[in-house]
């Protein structure tokens, strides 16, 4: 064993960084000099690392799930009393919802009601949300011989997502409601105001044109009228939700952000139509105060 006196240990103590910075500075010029030998080191580098890094990942999985599933067994008791008691609610809404059932069948029949006819509907998916000419508008696949017209319904599996404007060969553009363009007849729920829901190139619409009196309330459900024949009655919409400027906006029922598959619903309707022109990019309409805020 060689043993360096200690003015040669303080020597190559010293020296050691600059080494390090010129070796560092002549690999770097390296790579910029022969990209392709540099490529080829880091893939041999990775190369011989992938074995280490297969080795390692084995036993780190098994801890990770092993971690996994002790926090599940952890979070168990907490999800099972949970659902326990989201079960004693569903049984509990159950009970009612099948009186009020019973009791409707019974009021339909003294009235001797006649239900509305079943509205045939295509089923399309969503192929891309480029707007085209509107600024919230998706674009459907719906193949040859479709048989849709414009002015009917799209619907997910929550609510209402606006109405078809363009139909082509084997595509459908939808324009949502969240679009500037959109201007929706709705109702609200708890206390049967009508009211205009009007697209905000948000992602809430904002309600307008309220009766006096009746300002729409958060939380309460908003539902579509058959006023001017454009829309049937009670498809759901959303929630009122009041704004930072408490502005009442409706939170959509329906999944807009992550829209995959629509339905297209023919109710026979021949009311307005959606705007064949839509407003320019940049230019605002304002549609006057709410009366409800007078």
């Amino acid at each position: 064993m060689i043993r360096l006196s200690i003015p040669a240990r303080q020597a190559l103590g010293k020296l050691t960084l600059p080494v390090l910075i010129v070796g560092a500075f002549g690999m770097l010029l390296l790579g910029k000099a022969d990209t392709l030998l540099a490529e080829r080191a880091r893939m041999a580098l990775a190369d011989a690392l992938a074995p280490i890094y297969a080795a390692l990942a084995e036993p780190l999985g098994s801890v990770r799930s092993v971690a996994e599933q002790a926090a599940d067994l952890w979070s168990l008791r907490a999800d099972n009393e949970r659902l326990r008691e989201e079960n004693e609610r569903l049984r509990r809404w159950q009970g009612v919802a099948l009186a009020l059932d019973a009791e409707n069948q019974r009021l339909k029949a003294s009235l001797r009601w006649i239900p509305d006819p079943t509205a045939s509907f295509t089923t399309a998916r969503v192929v891309a949300d480029a707007g085209g000419v509107y600024a919230r508008a998706v674009l459907l696949s719906v193949g040859p011989n479709h048989g849709i017209r414009k002015g009917e319904i799209a619907l997910d599996e929550r609510g209402l997502v606006g109405r078809v404007t363009e139909v082509g060969a084997r595509t459908a553009r939808v324009l949502l409601i969240t679009d500037l363009n959109s201007r929706i007849p709705v109702i609200l729920e708890n206390s049967r105001a009508h009211a205009i829901l009007a697209g905000t190139n948000g992602p809430r619409p904002r309600l307008l044109y309220w009766p006096e009196g009746s300002p729409p309330q958060e939380g309460e459900r908003v539902v579509t009228s058959a006023e001017a024949n454009a829309f049937p009655a009670n498809l759901p919409v959303g929630v009122v939700r009041h704004s930072a400027s408490n502005a009442p906006e409706v939170e959509p029922a329906a999944m807009l952000s992550k829209l995959e598959v629509v339905r297209i619903f023919d109710y026979g309707l021949d009311g307005v139509v959606a705007p064949e022109a839509p407003t320019r990019p940049g230019l605002r309409v304002s549609a006057g105060p709410p009366l409800g805020s007078r």
